[in-house]
């Protein structure tokens, strides 16, 4: 063989080797693509994931996310459940546009969101963006949305491959208190807190001029919720839900479920399912009821076959039994 052959063979192998690199995973590869849809007529894209809870059966691809591409980059709203799934969303981003990621927004710090922020953090220069009570999912585990060594332990057994000992939880860049504006390109982007209500720390952006808004888990469609952890508040989720009504926006993609062109439509089912919980838990608090009882008296028919139902319902009810006791508890004493 001539050593320009050899040469040729070198080199082709390089670029194989580069183009293989490339497109493979430095993550466990996932076996369920992501189902991404494009707002119509828009330059908005989202992924719509399983409705269940996370575990092996759906690689943990839960959530919802989606990202916008300007003229001057792209911008991604939250990253997924595990960074395999982060690194299938940037592949996704890539397919439609080659432009820089430029910002991540973190819609808030629960496990199914975040995970995937690893991907970015260290496959782009992308800045990550969350509300300013993020930083107590790490920092102060008595508050936290989530206890976030537990949850990340959890989810290494539940999701291994996908969850594994490097997975790690990316804290944001940059953090803001109730509003924040990003001009990137020919778009506007408003990042709005809505909690405590889903978690400490929930923000919901609105797309203009698209009038396209990702609501984040304010807005839950057909999917069960999940509310049980220390800093849920259903009476300020009932006023997000409220704004976002007023919002009025042409198109929301939910944080579960399905995107909706009808803004009230879209936060129904969400406003529904708290209504009912608290009409049963308050009727059942000012009965001075054992919960338990109350939860067996309570019609779960409406729900009971709705994806999550098992996993999160009684934890939502004991949940919003006891920040009705509460609330009673205060009255009382004024």
């Amino acid at each position: 063989m001539t050593r320009l052959a050899v040469t040729m063979l070198v080199v082709a192998a390089c670029a194989a080797t580069s183009v293989h690199a490339e497109d493979a995973s430095p993550y466990a590869a996932i076996t369920i693509p992501l189902n991404i849809d494009q707002v119509p007529g828009k330059p908005v894209y989202f992924s719509t994931g399983n409705p269940g809870v996370p575990g092996k059966d759906n690689e943990g691809n839960t959530s919802n996310a989606g990202f916008v591409i300007t003229s001057d980059g792209v911008l991604v709203f939250d990253a997924l459940g595990t960074p395999s799934l982060g690194w299938a969303m940037l592949r996704e981003i890539r397919k439609v546009t080659d432009k820089k990621v430029r910002y991540v927004i973190a819609s808030h710090y629960h496990a199914d969101h975040i995970y995937g922020l690893q991907s970015f953090k260290d496959h782009t220069d992308a800045i990550i963006v969350a509300q300013e009570r993020a930083g107590e999912y790490r920092e102060n585990q008595e508050t936290a949305d989530e206890k976030a060594g537990q949850r990340l332990d959890q989810r290494r057994g539940a999701l291994f491959p996908w969850v594994d000992k490097d997975t790690r939880v990316v804290p944001p860049d940059i953090t803001f208190r109730d509003r924040m504006t990003i001009a990137l390109g020919d778009k506007r982007l408003t990042l709005l807190y809505a909690g405590p209500a889903h978690s400490s720390s929930d923000i919901m952006m609105l797309v203009e001029p698209d009038s396209v808004l990702f609501a984040g888990d304010i807005v839950q469609n057909g999917r069960i919720p999940h509310m049980n952890s220390d800093d849920v508040s259903t009476t300020q989720w009932l006023a997000a839900l409220g704004e976002v009504e007023q919002l009025n926006p042409k198109f929301v993609i939910p944080g579960h479920g399905k995107a909706s062109v009808q803004a009230k439509q879209a936060i129904t089912f969400t406003r529904d399912y708290i209504q009912t919980v608290r009409s049963a838990m308050e009727t059942a608090v000012q009965n001075w009821t054992d919960f338990d009882v109350a939860y067996e008296q309570a019609d779960w028919s409406k729900y009971r076959d709705m994806p999550a139902f098992a996993a999160n319902n009684r934890g939502n009810a004991y949940r919003i039994y006891l920040e009705l006791e509460q609330s009673r508890f205060k009255a009382d004493k004024q």
